[in-house]
């Protein structure tokens, strides 16, 4: 095998896993020349142009064999605008033939969106994890700073009253606003006639913003003017005390009145509520429950899977296209991102069982059918250019692909990295879950060749973990077998403490480890 992340198990649906998303990834890669510079990046699976928002996620999939992490975050950060505002996506591509034939540079800003600018932060930290370019990075944080500033004093993306990002009535973090019919087609745009609120999605993305760049001003012993670690704390609490509903986060909470016949706020479960956990807003409480009301739907569901982007649904049309139907696209369509999301918030709270059941139910998808869509019709057709308000329907889907990906490799093998090129890391082997008792896994960033591998062995007796790294601080989060609870813990023969700790009914075995080359861990069981 030449990858140099790679699962073994014996088990094909983990095996091959990365290969066919990495298979999906690579026929979504858009290449550009812009002033004279190229532009390497990945396509959105619905339009021939590189979307922050798509490329953000995706990074998470391709970060481990790309080597050009960098080209595509430079491009947006050279075109910010002087407020700090970020566009939504640049191409020169024709996108919606045979009406658009201009191969001209185009660049878009959606008003209506008020998540871009979160993405923006993520993409940059995650090609610096990647990269490990401290230099790099250093130069790009005024343009990071400049862009959150923007967010938190512009009044098109603050509200003063509730202290949250607010945004137009979308669906979810989705692209066009309701109008009650005032817009002759989907709307865009801000005008005096938009219906205002806060949505969930938009203020976990910038707690995780804000949350990253905490991360790198204490990194770097900056003094920035923001206090990042402050404003995510306040930014959580208020979102909590806001958008919570007692059993989910409420789709949209809002700040203009209106009433849509028919539709319940309060009752909509939105695609943004796994990733609000994986983001790190919800409280563990309130992880829990938003899994188990995932479960719930899936059994009450006529649907093929419950990775809803929204249920219920709002009516047939009501947004201004007639595509636009309940079950169709953002309003109730199945999104495989949406299942990647929740299996990784399952991982992490004590349904790790629900996890391996997601991935093995995509990758059944995927090996049945050589393809993978942004979005499925309930009965489990796929997207297509037809049914979709969308220039393309690509069906090789970067952005739910790397979601599951997401789940798979920092879910259920479990390797997270913390820092930058593995420095400092976590490592939740959660294969008791799987069935699996020996594993070989590891992932490494092609860009810089740094990576943390394991093996894993378990039995009845013990629990085995041999760790190659370069010179990393590693966190282990090791699951046990039902029934078993460790003994000891052994570092190359040395004792060392240890906790246990229950998650719902699942037990890990919690310490940390200095690995600076090679590192043989037992885990004997009881």
């Amino acid at each position: 095998m030449n990858d140099k992340t790679y699962i073994k198990t014996g088990k094909k649906e983990f095996d091959d896993f990365y290969p066919k998303v990495k298979a999906f990834l690579q026929n979504d890669i858009l290449e550009m020349m812009i002033d004279g510079k190229k532009i390497r990046g990945y396509r959105s699976p619905d339009g021939k142009s590189i979307w922050i928002h798509d490329y953000s996620d995706i990074m998470r999939g391709f970060k481990y064999y790309e080597k050009d992490m960098k080209s595509t975050v430079e491009h947006f950060a050279e075109t910010q605008a002087a407020n700090g505002r970020i566009f939504d996506f640049f191409t020169i591509f024709p996108e919606k033939l045979p009406s658009e034939r201009e191969n001209w540079n185009k660049y878009v800003r959606v008003a209506v969106e008020a998540d871009v600018e979160y993405r923006f932060v993520k993409a940059a930290f995650l090609a610096w994890q990647a990269t490990g370019d401290d230099d790099w990075i250093a130069k790009l944080l005024p343009k990071l700073e400049k862009a959150l500033n923007y967010i938190l004093t512009n009044p098109w993306r603050w509200d003063e009253k509730t202290q949250l990002v607010k945004r137009a009535y979308t669906i979810d973090s989705w692209d066009f606003a309701y109008t009650a019919g005032k817009h002759d087609w989907l709307q865009f745009q801000i005008t005096d006639d938009t219906f205002w609120g806060i949505m969930h999605g938009d203020n976990s993305g910038y707690y995780e913003a804000f949350q990253n760049m905490a991360l790198l001003a204490g990194y770097f012993g900056n003094k920035s003017k923001m206090d990042y670690s402050n404003l995510a704390k306040n930014l959580r609490e208020r979102m909590n005390h806001v958008c919570w509903n007692g059993t989910f986060y409420t789709h949209f909470v809002k700040l203009t009145p209106v009433t849509i016949d028919g539709v319940d706020e309060a009752k909509q479960l939105s695609l943004s509520n796994p990733m609000d956990i994986n983001r790190g807003v919800a409280t563990h409480e309130m992880a829990v429950s938003i899994l188990e009301e995932y479960l719930r739907r899936r059994k009450n569901t006529d649907a093929f899977a419950e990775w809803f982007s929204i249920d219920p649904a709002f009516p047939d049309g009501i947004f201004g296209d007639e595509k636009i139907v309940r079950g169709a696209y953002c309003n109730g369509g199945i999104m495989p991102l949406v299942g990647g999301e929740l299996a990784k918030a399952a991982f992490d709270h004590g349904f790790e069982s629900y996890g391996v059941d997601i991935l093995k139910r995509y990758y059944n998808m995927i090996a049945e059918t050589g393809e993978t869509y942004l979005w499925y019709f309930p009965d489990g057709s796929h997207a297509t250019i037809e049914t979709s308000t969308s220039p393309d329907a690509s069906p090789t889907d970067g952005y739910g692909s790397s979601a599951m990906l997401y789940a798979l490799l920092e879910g259920l093998a479990g390797i997270e990295d913390k820092l930058k090129l593995y420095k400092k890391s976590k490592i939740s082997p959660r294969w008791a879950a799987a069935d699996v008792d020996e594993a070989k896994v590891r992932t490494s960033y092609e860009n810089s060749d740094h990576g943390i591998e394991y093996t894993y062995q378990c039995d009845d007796r013990q629990i085995s973990l041999d760790v190659q790294a370069q010179d990393s601080d590693v966190s282990f989060h090791v699951l046990l077998p039902e029934t078993a609870t460790a003994h000891t813990v052994e570092i190359d023969g040395n004792l060392k403490s240890f906790s246990l700790n229950k998650i719902e009914q699942s037990v890990y075995v919690d310490f940390d480890s200095k690995i600076e080359n090679h590192t043989n861990i037992t885990i004997s069981l009881k």
